[in-house]
């Protein structure tokens, strides 16, 4: 598969009637060496968004592809990293027969995994009781936790399992009208209810195209310190929806809103009366983007999950597998690839409300993703050398001078750019 056929395939998916052919790609390929098709993958996701922008001729650089796509690895504040990566409880372990991979990153996934095995937060602790254990035990135990956990699997035993059948019958993007809400035009503004990458990839892009985008957390959940690569271009707000206080000003927002980008697990925005049919029934008119680790159907449709997890499940891990082990893409390519398409996914339903009228959902998963980049032969390539310096650009902020990859792509020969990077809930929840 090379990108242009993969870049085919996502513009059908999306509904975009556009020719891969509008894409010019610059630069040599062989940036992101894999056994899968990841840079061609990449290539197609942000060509999507940038064909989607609709906005003249479109320009992609092979190695802004490549940088863009690990920009959380490329992030300084002053010159120095502001994060530590994955943490000591985010690994592969080995359990009594097999692989599993958990995700500890946030304190209370960490607290959960802990509970889960009845350990103390030590990692030979945790390696000790995980060693004693089957592998689809220890997934068992924790996701009954509420942590985040998956067996190590082949592609093969994913897909003959109902989870993996299920995300199978699942398009690469869904849409659904609902309502005759009459066509918007001239605002775009996003409210963004996403963390850690795939959702803040999407609306920190849409904010590179011109987009007002304002970015709510509940006080209860905080950001990891240092996240500021998932802040670019956007204001961040704290706001508790559990309050009837913090319900009624988020209803507020979504009045002013054009597009709602959201993070949550299918069917977690019910019990705020936040599901889509009742949005669209109190905010007619709005663009939904619906991003989940898994799909909205299926067994494992309400199950919590990250990049590593679903690789770890759909048998990416096991076919990047070394010597030593499970392997990972050379970059998060399952969140920064739905990242990209959820931000075609948006332009699109803003093109098509404007078009048709009425409220419209789009949906996407990064299991869903993963099975379009299994599905596919790797296009075999000589590695090329990765050059990062001309992609990157600084912002200054209250805590420090950011260095960030810039916005990939040029649209009618201009270069996107960054309008701003404000710091972690300074922002307050309004229009």
């Amino acid at each position: 598969m090379g990108w242009r056929q993969a870049l085919g395939y996502a513009l059908d998916a999306l509904g975009i009637g556009r020719s891969p052919d509008e894409l010019v790609v610059t630069g040599e390929l062989g940036h992101l060496t894999s056994r899968l098709p990841v840079e061609d993958t990449a290539i197609a996701c942000i060509g999507a968004a940038l064909i989607a922008a609709d906005r003249g001729p479109v320009e992609l650089a092979s190695e802004h592809v490549a940088a863009a796509v690990r920009s959380e690895a490329h992030l300084r504040l002053d010159g120095r990293s502001p994060q530590d990566g994955f943490a000591s409880m985010s690994r592969f372990w080995r359990a009594s027969d097999g692989w599993v991979r958990t995700h500890g990153n946030y304190p209370w996934h960490r607290e959960a995994l802990l509970r889960a095995l009845g350990t103390s937060d030590d990692v030979a602790a945790v390696e000790s009781a995980i060693a004693e254990l089957p592998a689809r035990e220890v997934e068992s135990r924790v996701v009954g936790a509420g942590g985040i956990a998956a067996a190590v699997r082949s592609p093969e035993q994913w897909r003959a399992e109902a989870p993996g059948q299920a995300v199978d019958a699942q398009p690469l993007v869904s849409a659904q009208r609902s309502g005759d809400a009459a066509p918007r035009r001239g605002r775009f503004r996003v409210l963004d209810l996403t963390r850690v990458i795939a959702g803040p990839v999407c609306t920190r892009f849409l904010a590179a195209l011109g987009a007002d985008v304002l970015r709510i957390d509940p006080p209860h959940r905080p950001e990891r310190p240092g996240s500021y690569d998932t802040l670019l271009g956007k204001r961040s707000a704290v706001l508790d929806a559990r309050t009837s206080g913090g319900l009624a000003r988020l209803h507020e927002l979504l009045d002013g809103a054009d597009v709602l980008v959201h993070g949550y697990r299918p069917g977690a925005l019910e019990r705020f009366g936040l599901g889509f049919e009742t949005l669209a029934e109190r905010h007619p008119g709005l663009v939904v983007v619906s991003l989940s680790a898994w799909g909205s159907s299926g067994p494992w449709g309400d199950r919590r999950g990250f990049d590593s997890i679903v690789q770890a499940a759909s048998g990416i891990a096991a076919i990047e597998s070394t010597a030593d082990g499970p392997g990972a893409l050379p970059c998060q390519l399952l969140d920064h690839g739905t990242g990209y398409l959820c931000a075609a996914a948006a332009l699109d339903g803003l093109r098509r409300q404007s078009e048709l009228g009425g409220t419209w959902l789009r949906e996407l998963s990064l299991a869903r993703t993963a099975h379009w980049l299994l599905d596919h032969p790797r296009a075999e390539r000589p590695t090329a050398p990765a050059t990062t310096g001309p992609w990157l650009t600084s912002l200054d902020t209250p805590e420090g001078r950011i260095t960030a990859v810039a916005p990939p792509g040029r649209l009618d020969a201009r270069p996107l750019t960054w309008p701003f990077l404000h710091p972690y809930g300074t922002a307050e929840p309004t229009w």
